[in-house]
């Protein structure tokens, strides 16, 4: 009877030991799983037209060769390291001081510098798209593209991205709800408005103009202005269109962008449009010529406060 209870004991031992030993390994297994989802979680994939990428969460070198990213950035409180310092536009000249590294210009990036700089990440869009290998070579690169035909869409997409990165999911709820307000706002005054506009692009001497679903179609299709012509060719420049077409049409509004004083040229935009043909029109004799300005339109737009920046310049025609 003895051998028999020594012998049970045994065997209830070698049981305990073995249950001990598989609950120890499905802890350790349990916790594995566990690391492995709080390392997903500090991770973000992106995919893109260019491919694929997968970046750290809160990034310390971030280069930006997009000033609408960089716009974006900076309201939401997000410093950077680098950027193209040719031309930095007056809203964010802060940038251009020498505590940020220069990499080039927009469209000749220095890669000698972010070599040296090696960077934890870097946005670019489509002026530098051609060029995506090369930096992808150097850190994680992230191509930030705009649908002009889904314009608000296609921002917020881009502003969800940059705060799930950075994570400033909070902070950009806060801000998008200013500029929702302000663009409804806008496009209740513009929608009631019977005024019908044109948008512009002067450049040397030539013009060409944008209507719905092009690079400045959301002045229509989110603003709410009329177009004076639904029918205009969507391009990344815009029709080329003579003085002639825009007496022909002539418009209530006309939003004149400066393309030579976008890039450091002389403005002349004035001079280019206010001719005798132009002169006649609608918009020349009611005073509604409304020259934007051309850095934050031509080259700093698609960022949150460049954006609410352009709702107000075009609150100018309704006064």
């Amino acid at each position: 009877m003895k051998k028999f209870s020594i012998i049970f004991l045994m065997f209830t031992l070698i049981f305990l030991l073995a249950a001990c030993g598989s609950a120890e390994e499905t802890s350790k297994s349990s916790g594995t799983e566990e690391e492995k989802t709080e390392e997903v979680a500090k991770e973000v994939k992106i995919t893109h037209e260019y491919g694929e990428v997968t970046i750290e969460k809160n990034p310390k070198k971030v280069v930006v060769f997009d000033f609408g990213v960089l716009d974006a950035l900076d309201t939401l409180g997000v410093d950077i390291t680098g950027l193209p310092q040719a031309i930095v536009p007056k809203t964010l000249e802060k940038y251009a001081g020498s505590e940020y590294t220069n990499v080039g210009s927009l469209k000749e990036p220095d890669f000698e510098a972010l070599h040296e700089l090696q960077p934890d990440v870097i946005f670019i869009s489509a002026r530098q798209a051609e060029l995506y290998d090369q930096f992808a070579e150097i850190a994680p690169t992230v191509f930030v593209e705009v649908d002009y035909a889904n314009y608000m869409a296609s921002l917020e997409k881009n502003f969800k991205l940059l705060a799930e990165i950075f994570e400033k999911e909070d902070v950009l709820d806060s801000k998008m709800k200013e500029l929702k307000a302000s663009i409804d706002e806008l496009n209740k005054e513009a929608s009631a408005s019977d005024s019908k506009a044109l948008i512009l692009l002067a450049n040397e001497g030539k013009v060409s103009a944008f209507g719905p679903a092009s690079r400045y179609g959301f002045v229509h299709d989110v603003f709410g202005f009329k177009a004076v012509d639904e029918n205009l060719e969507v391009s990344q420049h815009g029709q080329s269109v003579s003085f002639e077409y825009i007496l022909e049409k002539n418009p209530d509004v006309l939003f004149v962008i400066d393309r030579s004083a976008a890039i450091g040229g002389e403005v002349g935009a004035k001079d280019t449009i206010e001719n005798e043909l132009v002169q006649k029109t609608n918009a020349y004799k009611n005073g509604k010529i409304v020259y934007l300005d051309a850095v934050n339109w031509y080259i700093a737009g698609n960022g949150i406060a460049s954006t609410q920046s352009m709702v107000e310049e075009v609150k100018a025609a309704l006064e």
